[in-house]
């Protein structure tokens, strides 16, 4: 694709001008028929130019999620002093440390000058906002609350990223400590034991089960280690794509809440975070139907989110939130509880939010608890490893001492 320099006038007959990647001209035209702007010169950017874009994109710097926090208390700044919301994003482009963040930015200026919404203009990328952000955000363009809807992502966006930011953290001891045991059986199959294989291979004595069995494994894996490697690459791409399918993802998700130790913790994460943005979509003012379709799409568990979109069909065929939340059968009473005293009162959003910090607060603590559950499994796994070791290599070395020393008198 080619770099193309375009000058247009939007549906207000304003003159706008930009560069765009397209295949060619045409397709560039067809872009800016497609915002509602009227091209009236597209000109091939000298290449030249086209090499410093490529460089700018080989360097370019990723958005991160703390970008679009600051980009949220910003706006909410701006458009609450009254400050139109295409000189707010004027400003925050210029003003953008992040020169990747600064030109998305600059293209959803350019997207309001050509007549299209916020919304619209941030589907273009998926990358940067997420599908319940620019949901949000489009409900605060109905309502006309658009400027309140920023703060309120920026805490969601906050808590999002914390709990992240703890599962990683928590997850960082075991992963190290699983790769050095891969690491080691590896060296022990690929380095150690041949070595003793070719000490055993002198001495004629019976060699017990356990290290004839080693020396096989050792064996097959140093003479096949290529085809494992790529078996194991394989089944590394066939999982991530299959992980990755409809099918896939929803099998997954479901079969993750039972996992042992992790299980309970993931899904008191996938409630708090159900909860916090039902909060967020209630306050807003929105129908309780489409507060749950867009919640459907945040809770980061496709099998906890086929279960909202039920909740949502049933709301739509006018039930209680309280009564098709009961039928899912995925939501812990607690939830269930908080649900039902919060659609009496009237207060739901205010009990979603004592629910989702109650869940942060239990899932913060089970993540620093979790390296200590997990301690023991890994000793006893360890254990198991030099057992095995100890009864395949150092049982028939000590047969070997003997028999040496019998011969010897």
């Amino acid at each position: 694709m080619a770099s193309y320099h375009y000058r247009a006038r939007n549906s207000r007959g304003e003159l706008m001008q930009g560069v765009v990647d397209g295949a060619d001209s045409g397709a560039v035209a067809a872009y800016l028929v497609n915002i509602g702007a009227i091209p009236i010169d597209i000109k091939l950017e000298k290449a030249r130019s086209e090499s410093g874009r490529l460089w700018e994109k080989l360097t370019d710097v990723p958005v991160t999620t703390l970008d679009v926090q600051l980009f949220c208390r910003q706006m909410y700044t701006l458009l609450k002093a009254g400050v139109p919301i295409m000189q707010a994003l004027d400003g925050l482009r210029d003003s953008a440390t992040n020169k990747s963040f600064g030109r998305v930015i600059g293209n959803l200026r350019e997207s309001l000058n050509a007549g299209q919404e916020l919304s619209a203009a941030m589907r273009a990328h998926a990358k940067v906002f997420s599908s319940y952000f620019i949901s949000m955000v489009q409900v605060g363009e109905i309502t006309g609350r658009l400027s309140e809807i920023f703060p309120r992502l920026h805490d969601y966006l906050e808590f999002d990223r914390s709990m992240r930011e703890q599962v990683k953290a928590a997850l960082q001891y075991p992963k190290f400590v699983m790769l050095a045991m891969i690491g080691a059986m590896s060296v022990v199959n690929l380095m150690v034991i041949p070595r003793f294989a070719t000490i055993f291979s002198k001495a004629k004595i019976e060699l017990p089960l356990m290290t004839r069995v080693l020396l096989n494994s050792s064996s097959f894996m140093t003479n096949n280690w290529p085809i494992l490697l790529g078996l194991a690459l394989l089944a590394v791409i066939g999982w991530n794509a299959w992980v990755k399918s409809k099918d896939g993802r929803y099998t997954w998700d479901k079969a993750k809440l039972g996992i042992p130790i992790a299980g309970p913790i993931i899904h008191k994460a996938v409630m708090a975070r159900f909860a916090r943005s039902l909060a967020l979509a209630q306050q807003s003012g929105i129908p309780a139907s489409q507060a749950l379709s867009i919640v459907s799409r945040t809770v980061d568990n496709s099998y906890i989110g086929s279960a909202v979109e039920q909740m949502r069909d049933g709301v739509e065929r006018g039930e209680t939130i309280l009564k098709t939340a009961k039928t899912t059968g995925v939501f812990t009473p607690i939830v269930l509880q908080m649900i039902a005293v919060g659609e009496e009162s009237g207060d739901i959003d205010g009990l979603m939010n004592e629910i989702a910090d109650m869940y942060e607060r239990e899932v913060k603590h089970e993540l620093k608890m979790l390296s200590t559950k997990i301690e023991p499994l890994m000793l006893s796994f360890m254990a198991v490893l030099v057992l095995v070791l100890a009864l395949g290599v150092f049982v028939p070395m000590w047969d070997m001492s003997q028999l040496t020393n019998v011969q010897g008198r």
